[in-house]
């Protein structure tokens, strides 16, 4: 079947399929031409051909009493450049059943020969009501009818009947439409927050659009209307240029297609074209909150009234209002201003407001919200401390603090308190690791930190870092220099003092330190542990870093936290702050082998040979299991290894080596602490590991051939290139080793071919120290010569190339 866009005839005079063609593939090249002004002519140019098609099919057959019914988006007259026609083939019921079928089949075949997506039925106006009555996704769009061709009277009925029956039936049918909504949600996610998002089905998309527009037409609610037209174009125009840029009618903004999507829309990049779709998809989703609380306050005041006429005989009683804080009260289930509120002689209402909202756990009117943001008085700089007080309180309420800040940030009055902010508002993440945008992000850490103020001294400094954490994302260069530069401002014009301000500005600039070292650095070097103590300062510092750097994991997505990485941190912090103390590092639980690990290293010492053990871990949000391998220190250790796990199928999610020296023993043992799970199926017994990493050992297992052989049996899939692999030498973290930092996409044998080109290359791996974040692995090695030595500048250098190039 030939597709409209690949048509060349040039016969574009009269209104037959070939002409209806050139004329909309004419149309749709046309660069001046874009928007709703395509949108509306390409739906003027359909309606023409059918016009035609109808003209011609009625004169074929006699049908007489009928109506071609464009409905949904056709009938909204927006017509993206792949969009389905959707129509309805109204009759009033004279005409016989095989007339009326092929009076069907002349307007549908010329259709789907020229390559358009069709959905089409053929009713009459009683039938469409009583499938509309029955199916709510018909009634919905026939909201949305408009007459294209034939009897327009069996429409104008038909349009009558449905919208009365959406109006009285409005009290059963909009919870249905909620929940349509939520499930739609559930299933596709929050548009704004998804790297690859479906315009059309994600919350916030083309969908809920149309559920606003059917809450309006019920006569019972209206959306806030500040945006949403606007909001609506950019994601139409969005899905426009994405059908051009495919061919084909998709609504996923894939990552493949954003920079091209975005160079049609005449956008920077890919990242500006995200922005502007979350910015739009933000706006939707509010609109929809609004909308849907205001649905269901109205339909409960309606199953209330008749109650309470029938108890207090009257036509009901004004609502409520108890006090919250003041000039802030409850009403109805919201936080409303009270009556007495001055926002214009109050600077510090909005805060005020936001906190007792969120403390209360209530949401916030929007009309209490819009009148803040046109009347507030600005606050002094720097702010009151009253200021500063309720802008911790807001940030320390938990969950509803998210609620109440998009609230505040929908209507400006964020970026009024906060300038910077601005530059961080919908800025998407291109790391998968992340699961929001980066300023969703920050309030998710606030909302984290807030569950761990009883941990530190100055809960106020952990509040206000957690917000201004990655604030400096919206800068050029290295996010937390720079935010350091930001929050030290933002910190002094909200008020705190110079003590305070240099603090903040230490845990921004080092929000990022504790977990890349306890995850990445050998923690027995005491330089790494001394680095870390120069840079925190204090340990009051430290405590609140500690709590700092766990709220921000945890509010990055599941691929960011866990106890292993916690345990890793404790240790660290624990190790610094015996430093600060100026107390010898002390012993932790971590630094002496186990009872498990010496038993094990004891007989690799006996037997000559591997030994290991495999353990379920109990933590509840551990993935996999543990297993720890004992052997007498040779070469090729670690990539036998590590090949072997990969040829059983199992995912490394951290990993620890080091070398352990037993007293009273001739010779070291290698101990390796892995954290693995299955690919597919269940664990492979420890057994046949610790048959094949023998075979691995003694060379009798070919690993390389037979990871090759298993890469090659599976086809590549298509999807984005990943960024090539990057291996760095980390000048200045220990003074016993030459560490190496290698960032890669995580693959099968990552790890394998690591260790294969460090003994390649002659070196011995002192410590390595693996972390797996979604599809990204970063690895660290501390390696010496063969004399037990870190290497010179230039062979370290030189050690990083030849194992970066064994890696591309």
């Amino acid at each position: 079947m030939t597709s409209v866009e690949e048509t060349t005839d040039d016969n574009t005079a009269g209104s037959g399929p070939s002409g209806y063609a050139a004329a909309r593939l004419r149309l749709l090249q046309e660069e001046s031409r874009s928007g709703p002004s395509r949108r509306s002519a390409l739906a003027a140019l359909t309606d023409d051909w059918l016009k035609s098609l109808f003209a011609a099919a009625v004169r074929e057959t006699g049908v007489r009493g009928a109506a071609l019914v464009a409905v949904g988006g056709y009938g909204r007259a927006e017509l993206s450049p792949r969009s389905d026609l959707d129509l309805v083939l109204l009759h009033d019921g004279k005409a016989e059943p095989a007339a009326l079928a092929a009076l069907a089949d002349r307007l549908w075949y010329p259709v789907w020969d020229l390559g358009l997506a069709l959905d089409h039925s053929v009713r009459t106006p009683g039938e469409a009501r009583k499938t509309a009555a029955e199916d709510l996704k018909v009634h919905l769009g026939l909201l949305d009818a408009r007459p294209v061709a034939g009897d327009a009277g069996l429409l104008a009925g038909l349009r009558t009947s449905v919208l009365a029956d959406w109006r009285n039936l409005a009290a059963k049918r909009l919870p249905q439409l909620h929940a349509l909504c939520l499930e739609r949600a559930e299933r596709a996610g929050e548009l704004r927050f998804l790297l690859e998002p479906d315009l059309k089905e994600a919350r916030g998309g083309l969908r809920d659009v149309t559920a606003l527009r059917a809450v309006a037409a019920s006569w019972l609610a209206d959306a806030p209307r500040d945006g949403l037209a606007d909001a609506r174009r950019r994601l139409l125009d969005a899905r426009d240029a994405l059908h051009l840029v495919t061919g084909r009618a998709t609504e996923r903004l894939a990552l493949q297609e954003q920079t091209a999507v975005a160079g049609r829309l005449g956008l920077l990049d890919a990242d500006a074209l995200l922005r502007e779709v979350y910015e739009a998809a933000r706006v939707v989703s509010y609109a929809g909150d609004v909308t849907w609380r205001e649905v269901g306050r109205v339909l409960r005041a309606r199953s209330a009234r008749p109650r309470l006429r029938g108890l207090l005989g009257t036509r009901g009683a004004a609502p409520e209002r108890a006090p919250l804080a003041e000039g802030v009260v409850e009403s109805d289930g919201e936080a409303v201003l009270a009556l007495a509120a001055r926002p214009d002689r109050d600077p510090v209402l909005p805060l005020r407001f936001g906190a007792a909202a969120a403390q209360a756990g209530l949401p916030v009117s929007l009309h209490a919200v819009r009148r803040l943001a046109a009347q507030a008085k600005p606050l002094p700089v720097p702010w009151p401390a009253e200021a500063r007080e309720q802008l911790i309180t807001l940030l320390g309420a938990g969950e509803p603090t998210v609620a109440v800040w998009e609230a505040l940030e929908a209507e400006g009055i964020v970026t009024k308190l906060l300038p910077d902010w601005e530059r961080v508002r919908c800025r998407p993440q291109r790391n998968p690791v992340h699961t929001w945008t980066v300023d969703r992000h920050l309030i998710e850490t606030a909302v984290r930190a807030s569950e761990l103020t009883r941990r530190v001294g100055r809960p106020d400094l952990l509040l206000m870092a957690a917000l201004l954490h990655d604030i400096g994302k919206g800068w050029p260069g290295d996010h937390s220099v720079a935010g350091e530069t930001i929050a030290r401002d933002v910190a002094a014009r909200v008020g705190f003092d110079a003590q305070d301000v240099a603090v903040l500005g230490v845990l921004v600039r080092h929000h990022l330190l504790l977990i890349d070292t306890a995850t990445r650095r050998d923690l027995d070097d005491p330089a790494t542990v001394k680095a870390v103590a120069e840079a925190v300062g204090s340990t009051g510092t430290l405590e609140v870093l500690h709590a700092l750097t766990e709220a921000d994991a945890l509010a990055t997505g599941p691929a960011a936290w866990s106890t292993w990485r916690g345990s890793l941190v404790a240790d660290l912090v624990a190790r610094v702050a015996a430093v600060l103390r100026g107390a010898a590092p002390a012993v932790t639980e971590l630094e002496i082998p186990t009872t498990e690990q010496e038993r094990l290293a004891v007989e690799a010492l006996r037997t000559r040979e591997p030994v290991l053990a495999l353990h379920a871990r109990q933590e509840e949000d551990a993935v996999g299991v543990e297993l720890v391998v004992a052997v007498p220190d040779q070469a090729g250790v670690l990539p036998a290894v590590a090949g072997v796990l990969a040829l059983h199928r199992l995912t490394v999610r951290a990993a620890d080596l080091r070398s352990m020296e037993l007293p009273d023993r001739l010779g070291e043992v290698l101990v390796l602490r892995w954290r693995v799970a299955a690919e597919y199926g269940s664990l492979p017994q420890a057994a046949r590991l610790r048959t094949d990493l023998m075979r691995a050992l003694d060379g009798s297992l070919d690993v390389p051939a037979k990871l090759a052989d298993r890469e090659a049996a599976y086809p590549r899939r298509r999807g984005v290139i990943p960024p090539p692999p990057r291996v760095a030498v980390v000048p200045e973290v220990s003074s016993l080793a030459t560490v190496l930092e290698v960032r890669a996409p995580d693959a099968v044998g990552l790890l394998h071919r690591i260790g294969r080109a460090l003994e390649s290359a002659g070196v011995r791996v002192r410590s390595a120290h693996v972390s797996t974040l979604g599809a990204n692995a970063v690895d660290t090695v501390y390696v010496v010569d063969a004399d037990g030595k870190p290497l010179a500048g230039p062979a370290a250098a030189a050690l990083a190339g030849a194992v970066q190039a064994a890696l591309a």
